[in-house]
Order: structure tokens, then sequence, then C-alpha cells
């Protein structure tokens, strides 16, 4: 009933139909109240003929009616609003910054709930209308773009009709821009362009529009910048802009082979570790996953990572948590793998007996990788064979023995450890190695 009575005073347009209009809105937060209005005769028309009248305020109350629409979770109300998605878009090029603003968020809702809307939208010209809007001076525009696109880019459909238009327009190069400048222009918009660079390069087969921007050496600038901000005074909710920044630049280099030759950046994850590791541990892992991409293939960094000193700092990462122990060993690897040289310089710090309590853990990935560690040691420097005997490191191995899918692995490194110093070591290469 009072529903039906607000949606009768807006039609009639009575004196206070601004009043009607505000009394309307304050219902529409009621999720009921949503399901209820579009279901009534002419309810979104109305609607729509107000938010598209000359008249200012009329419009934007209109508009923040129909905002509150876009917030229900139920796809039947986003689908009644379908007629409005042509006027919203067009009215982006507006007025005021709010009102701007305000369309861009109902569409952002929208766009979510509804594949309907999303397939309407595309033909409608959404691409090219947010490409427009992206070179907008106002911070508060800027983030609403964000929204809307990162929903665009998670769509289940966007690896096949969404990211190929979005890399044929000129967003890329602007996000690129925004992220990069987050510090100095406005952090709420750089976190939002951020997390839809990451949405295009992990959904996205080839990612030669991003690499031909620049984003690898821009992004790696950034993430020194943002580490040298650190100490002074971060900002509030810099960990929401470093996440993405590092989960993009670690998924580029994981599928282009790119390689980053400088060693700075080695230095800015230990800071940014040191700073974000207690207050926010899932952005040590996101650290210490560009650290394993950085140095899984490139021997330049692996000795830039001994050279610098970092390896204490590593090594004392080692017990903070189970996907920590995985990922430092995997780095250890990484560096094991490049031969007798550095696998003498880790050495040189206490490796070894940092490895024995990891094998009696029960978690079989982290034993897996101590046990990869260990054969690449053994291999290129016998000598820590012989010292691991004597830490009793034999007794630790000799438990996995019975251990099916670590036996094998295990009786190939006690074989290799009581082979006198300097004899051939003939098994290693039954060893199955690990990506």
């Amino acid at each position: 009933g009072q529903v039906l009575e607000l949606l009768r005073a807006v039609q009639r347009g009575s004196e206070d139909r601004k009043g009607s209009l505000g009394r309307l809105r304050r219902a529409l937060q009621n999720e009921e109240t949503q399901q209820k209005f579009v279901r009534l005769e002419g309810s979104v028309r109305t609607l729509t003929g107000l938010f598209t009248s000359s008249l200012a305020d009329m419009q934007l109350e209109a508009a923040r009616c129909l905002h509150e629409l876009s917030h229900s979770s139920d796809p039947t109300v986003a689908e009644a609003c379908l007629p409005v998605t042509s006027y919203l878009l067009t009215y982006l090029s507006g007025h005021s910054v709010e009102f701007t603003e305000l369309c861009l968020y109902t569409l952002g809702n929208l766009v979510v709930e509804s594949e309907a809307v999303r397939k309407q939208l595309l033909p409608q010209g959404i691409i090219p209308v947010l490409a427009s809007c992206i070179q907008s001076p106002h911070e508060a525009v800027l983030e609403g773009v964000g929204y809307v696109l990162s929903q665009l880019l998670q769509a289940k459909e966007s690896p096949m009709e969404i990211i190929p238009q979005v890399l044929d327009s000129v967003l890329p190069q602007h996000m690129l821009r925004l992220v990069c400048s987050g510090l100095k222009a406005g952090l709420g918009a750089a976190v939002e362009f951020a997390w839809c660079l990451h949405y295009i390069i992990c959904r996205h087969k080839s990612n030669t529009v991003l690499l031909a921007l620049g984003a690898v050496p821009a992004l790696t600038s950034l993430l020194l910048d943002l580490a040298s901000e650190i100490p002074q005074d971060a900002p509030e909710g810099l960990e929401l802009l470093v996440c993405p920044v590092l989960r993009c630049l670690s998924n580029l280099l994981a599928e282009t082979g790119c390689q980053v030759r400088d060693e700075r950046l080695l230095i800015a994850l230990f800071l940014l570790l040191q700073c974000f590791l207690q207050q926010h541990p899932f952005l040590g892992q996101e650290c210490l996953w560009l650290l394993n991409n950085l140095t899984a293939d490139d021997p330049f960094q692996c000795s830039a990572l001994l050279s610098l000193d970092l390896l204490p700092a590593l090594l004392q990462l080692l017990p903070c948590s189970q996907m920590a122990t995985v990922l430092v060993l995997t780095v250890l690897c990484n560096v094991a793998e490049k031969g007798p040289f550095l696998c003498q310089q880790l050495l040189q710090q206490p490796v070894l007996p940092l490895l024995l309590p990891i094998l009696t853990q029960p978690d079989p990935e982290a034993l897996g990788q101590c046990l990869e560690l260990l054969h690449l040691l053994f291999l290129h420097c016998p000598q820590a064979a012989a010292d691991f005997t004597r830490q009793g490191g034999n007794q630790a191995l000799e438990q996995h023995q019975s251990t099916p899918e670590l036996q094998e692995r295990a009786q190939a490194l006690l074989h290799m450890a009581r082979q006198p110093l300097g004899a051939p070591s003939p098994c290693h290469t039954t060893l199955p190695a690990f990506s």
C-alpha cells in the first residue's frame, strides 16, 4: 500500500513531488520494497521520466531512487531497470560530478547482478563511454569508473566479450597511469584500477597490450615508490593498493617470461614484507609469491638476493605460516638450482639446521620442497650432505622412508648423504623436479 501511494504521489506531480521522491528513495532502501516497487505497473517508467526530465533537482532525486534500486541483489530488480541503462550511459558525460558519480555506481551495481544488463550495455557502448570518463579530472568520477570496470571484468563472459574490447580502447594506458600515480592523485581510484589490471592479466591469455604499454617497468617503479614511502608516513589503506600491484607484476612475470633487471625491487619487497607482515599477513604471501617469480628463471635476481645480504631476512620468514614456509623453500630452491657457486653462498647461512624442524612437520607440500632443496644442495655441494648427517639429518629423513609419496626421494637423499665425499652421486636423475 505505502509503495503504491508513494508512486501515485510521484506520478500525480503534486506540488511536493520532490518530497515524495525523497520518501520513495528512503523506502527503496528496503529489499522487499524494491521488489514490490518494480512489480507495480509503470513504476520504472515513471522514474525514468523524472530521471530524464529537465529539472535538475528532480533528476538528481530520481537518480538517487534508481541507485537505491540498483543495490538489490534480486536479478529481477536489476532487469526491471534495463530501460534506464541507455540514459545512465548518456548522462555519464553529464552535468555535475555528483550526478555522474551516482550514474556510475548505479551502472556498476546493475552490472554485478544481471547478465542481461551486461549484454545490453556492451552494444550500447559502455566501453567507449568509460574510456572517455576515465579522462575526467575528478577523483570521485575516476573511482566510479574503476568500480564499473572491475565489475564488468569479473563477469563470467568477460574473457571472451569484455576484455578484448577494453584492450582495444584507450582504457589500459589510462588505468596504468592512474595506478602508478596512486600516491599523488588518489588512492581510491588507483586501488580500483589496480584490481582491474589484475582481472585482465589473470583472465586473458596474452598480455601483449599491457607489456607494450610498459606495464612491467611501470609497476616495478611503483613498488619502489611505495616501499620508499613506507617508513615515514604510509597513507591509510596503502596495503589495498600494494596487494593487486604485487599480483599484477607476479602474474606478468609468470606468464610472459619477462625479467626485471633491477635489484632494488628485491629490497623493496623486503621493506614491504617488514612493514605489512604483522598486520596484513596475506601481503607477506603476495610478496613471497613475487619473489618466487622473480628468482624462478633468473640467475641475476638469485645472485642479487645473496649479494644484497637479504638471505637472513628471508630465512626469518620460514616459520611465519604454512604458506610462507613453502614459498621461502621454493625461493631457496630457485637459488640452489643455479649451481655450486650459489649453493656454497647459501650454505654460509644456517640453512641446514633450519630445515631439520621442517622435516618433522606434517605438511606434505613443505616436506616436498624441503626434500627438493636438500637434493639440490647435496648435488651441488657434497659437503652439505656430510654436514647434514653430522647434524642428525639422517634420522629425520629415515622417518619418511615409509611415506609412499616421499619414500623414493628420502631414500635417494639418504643414499647421497652416505656417499663418501668426492664420490659421484648417480641417483639424482630419479628425483622429480618441483615446478
